[in-house]
């Protein structure tokens, strides 16, 4: 079969099933490994029983070829690591997928040439990656009308958060679309950890979710701690970065190659907190997941696909008029929050001074792509570019640091290379004008160096050796990342 060949049947499968220091996404962005709470007395909804034995797998010869069916997000390299084999041997045991696949159609069946590795954790998948993400699914859940018809103590909890007063419910809603995680999830691991839906008084604790960190004590801010543990979970998987990982008594953790991230990202959040039984328990059949269900349904019985195959960025442009010549002063960081994801970068117009300068009048942030805004806020800006008004759905762009003056306005219609407002200090923490931007697909933030890379007028995007590293290349030109911008770091949209 000849490569042409190849793509045609890989398509079939895939319809048929100066200037800156420092960036970051919140005001006082949580530590990924915050030290857990050990002292689980409060947590009042565990259950006591033990945990139900689940499976485990046998050992393999080397490069056993081994079955396969392809989840939604998967992609070659990064199972290529889960399975410690070569995206060469994949290719090789599979000819009917072409050298330059993105993501792998789900539902496609597969061999793939395993080297075992010991202490593969449960193959136990806990959590499908559409109920994990603040995405379609999530799509008409009214949090705050689920809350109120709860007997537990959230409904009339209230905290101040984002510059105002918020109930329970909208301090779960403000949480899950900062950080894209589904508000069902966050509101399931209240309840399993601290009845917060079905029992009427709020645990005497102070970390209520067990996250020991200064001064993040509150249950709004536990909240956000337990957001970026999964976040960092979820991603790690998705990058193929986290493929192990301790609990609280430094047991390795190794999840299973044939894991999806949703349910990696719970086993994760979990190590943090737990360890033998009550992890075990958290993790199986009768822990997280059962109170899920209890208040959600099963989650499994959905069978939306959260990423299809074969998924393209549309063509996007630099976020600056095409005849300035800017700096790219951050290489991949994340998204939002602490760690993973790698999805965003940074972009400082010319100025002579470092620091949160003013900007010329001229130097303003434009539309990537054509475009409707729905959401604006110092929290941050997202064009929608399907234009059906909601954020969780399709390719979204998302901004951060753009001044609140002459920031563009809920429901405008943009083109791209219209104006979206001016690159500031504003909306989290930040030590240098810039504009930070990102992408999410159906709701998941789409990593800046991966299958489908982050591309701008040609110009692809490429990691460091850490966070705010990395290169922009476009043929033979290299720009470099650096806060410093330098002539290294230049970068103008005008190339050809």
């Amino acid at each position: 079969m000849n490569k042409t060949n190849f793509r045609k049947t890989f398509a079939v499968i895939t319809t048929s099933l100066f200037l800156i220091v420092s960036c970051s996404t919140s005001a006082s962005a949580p530590n990924a490994n915050a030290t857990p709470d050990t002292d689980h007395s409060n947590d009042t909804s565990l259950l006591a029983a033990s945990p139900t034995p689940l499976p485990t797998r046998t050992t393999y010869t080397p490069g056993e070829l081994v079955n396969y069916t392809a989840q939604t997000g998967d992609t070659l390299p990064v199972l290529a690591l889960r399975f410690n084999t070569t995206v060469a041997e994949i290719l090789l045991a599979n000819p009917q997928i072409p050298q330059d696949a993105t993501t792998m159609p789900p539902g496609m069946p597969m061999k793939i040439p395993i080297y075992y590795l010991a202490l593969w954790a449960s193959p136990f998948q806990i959590i499908p990656d559409h109920a994990f993400v603040d995405g379609p699914t999530s799509t008409g859940f009214n949090a705050a009308a689920f809350v109120e018809s709860q007997p537990g103590w959230l409904k009339d909890y209230r905290i101040y958060a984002g510059s105002k007063w918020r109930s329970g419910a909208e301090m779960v809603e403000y949480v899950a679309s900062n950080y894209s995680v589904s508000p069902r999830l966050l509101l399931a691991i209240l309840e399993y950890q601290t009845g917060a839906l079905t029992q009427t008084e709020q645990p005497d604790t102070k970390q209520i979710l067990g996250l020991s960190r200064k001064f993040w004590e509150s249950p709004y801010l536990q909240l956000v701690l337990a957001a970026n543990i999964l976040n960092n979970g979820y991603y790690g998987w998705r990058s193929g970065t986290l493929l192990e990982f301790e609990d609280v008594d430094n047991i390795l953790i190794r999840p299973d190659p044939w894991q999806n991230a949703g349910s990696v990202a719970m086993q994760f959040y979990y190590s943090n907190l737990y360890s033998g039984n009550e992890y075990a328990l958290a993790t199986g059949p009768d822990g997280f997941l059962r109170a899920y269900e209890n208040l959600f349904g099963n989650p499994w019985d959905d069978p939306f696909v959260q990423i299809p195959g074969s998924l393209q960025q549309p063509d996007f442009m630099l976020p600056f008029q095409y005849d300035q010549v800017w700096s790219y002063t951050g290489g991949p960081h994340t998204g939002w929050g602490s760690g993973e994801p790698l999805a965003a970068i940074d972009f400082a117009p010319p100025s002579e001074k470092s620091g949160c300068v003013s900007v010329k009048p001229e130097n303003y942030v434009t539309a990537m792509a054509d475009g409707l805004v729905v959401r604006s806020s110092i929290d941050g800006v997202a064009l929608d570019l399907d234009k059906d008004g909601n954020e969780r759905t399709g390719w979204v762009i998302f901004y951060l640091h753009l001044a609140p003056e002459q920031r563009v306005s809920l429901g405008t219609e943009l083109k791209a290379g219209d104006k979206m407002g001016y690159p500031s200090c504003a909306g989290g923490h930040a030590t240098g004008t810039h504009v930070h931007i990102a992408r999410k697909y159906n709701g998941e933030w789409i990593l800046a160096d991966s299958a489908v890379p982050l591309t701008m007028n040609g110009w692809t995007t490429h990691n460091g050796s850490r966070e705010y590293l990395g290169t922009l290349t476009k043929g033979s030109s290299v720009v470099t990342a650096c806060d410093c911008g330098d002539s290294y770091t230049s970068i103008s949209g005008s190339y050809p």
